[in-house]
């Protein structure tokens, strides 16, 4: 293949989510009051995570989702049509923007508690989908509405089943790819069935399994800076939709996939910066030791 990746098209629908974070030195037990946080107010929600990661990887992606009539609905659109995200399609709703309380330790790992607000109003109604357009969903808004997006998206359709749950027969069976981590596989049995699911195992890489069957894996990209791991699976779903998309071979496309995820954890935001897709591409190939061609 071509070191020159095309753009493909790739919308997300999902939720939007301003992230209010409180960062310490560990997360407090039950009960317990941990004193030396430092606060922060950041753009977030797993669907316009996904849909900043991907207009940076790419060019250019489009959201579908809604936010509310408040000064947070105003700062997260701004912030994903700045990052190049199409915001057309996403509604202005009477309910407050969703927002995910967050706590984070010294190591990147996380505690959070979302409060959907107007993720509880998103909606494809009205919305068209292209031929070649690629669709990219997660499950922090109703799951109807993703089976709704399912029905009407004409090309390639991928759901990160995240968090997770069980899922409809039909949504599943319209899946073209099924993204999850090891605990979420664990959780979805039927996913055992799933005609191609693709698991991440954080430092142990990610692999791709056919109708239950392991046919793909690709070592992780050793991070010994890690500053945030709330946008890496994120971008990961992006990235992999994205290469897969352009033609890379499974193992290519989860090895440019988890270098992208690698980048993510080093940032301290959930929306990363982000280089274009050729620049982990490269990456991923040097990482499995082949040569581009």
């Amino acid at each position: 293949m071509s070191s020159s990746m095309p753009k493909s098209a790739l919308t997300i629908v999902g939720s939007i989510n301003l992230d209010i974070t409180a960062t310490t030195h560990r997360l407090p037990s039950p009960g317990e009051t941990v004193g030396d946080g430092v606060l922060c107010r950041q753009p977030g929600g797993k669907g316009a995570n996904q849909a900043v990661a991907a207009a940076r990887l790419a060019g250019a992606s489009r959201m579908i989702g809604a936010v509310g009539r408040d000064e947070a609905g105003r700062q997260l659109l701004d912030a994903m049509a700045s990052a190049g995200v199409d915001v057309k399609n996403i509604r202005h709703v009477d309910e407050a923007t969703g927002t995910a309380l967050v706590l984070v330790d010294s190591d990147g790992e996380n505690q959070i508690v979302v409060c959907p607000g107007a993720n509880g109003e998103v909606s494809v109604d009205g919305v068209s989908f292209g031929e070649e357009e690629a669709v990219l969903c997660q499950l922090e808004v109703d799951q109807d509405v993703v089976l709704d997006a399912a029905r009407r998206a004409k090309g390639f359709f991928a759901l990160n089943a995240a968090p997770a749950a069980p899922l409809l027969p039909e949504l599943l069976e319209r899946c073209d790819l099924v993204i999850v981590n090891e605990t979420e596989y664990a959780l979805i049995p039927e996913l055992r069935q799933a005609p191609l699911v693709a698991v991440t195992y954080g430092g142990e890489g990610s692999a791709i399994f056919e109708h239950g069957e392991r046919v793909a894996e690709a070592p992780a990209v050793a991070v010994t800076d890690i500053a945030n791991t709330i946008g890496a699976g994120d971008a990961f779903c992006a990235a992999l939709v994205l290469a897969l998309q352009a033609g890379l071979e499974y193992e290519h496309a989860l090895a440019a996939a988890n270098a992208v995820g690698a980048d993510a954890v080093r940032d301290a935001s959930s929306q990363p910066a982000l280089q274009p897709l050729d620049h982990y591409v490269a990456a991923g190939r040097a990482l499995a030791g082949d040569s581009p061609t």
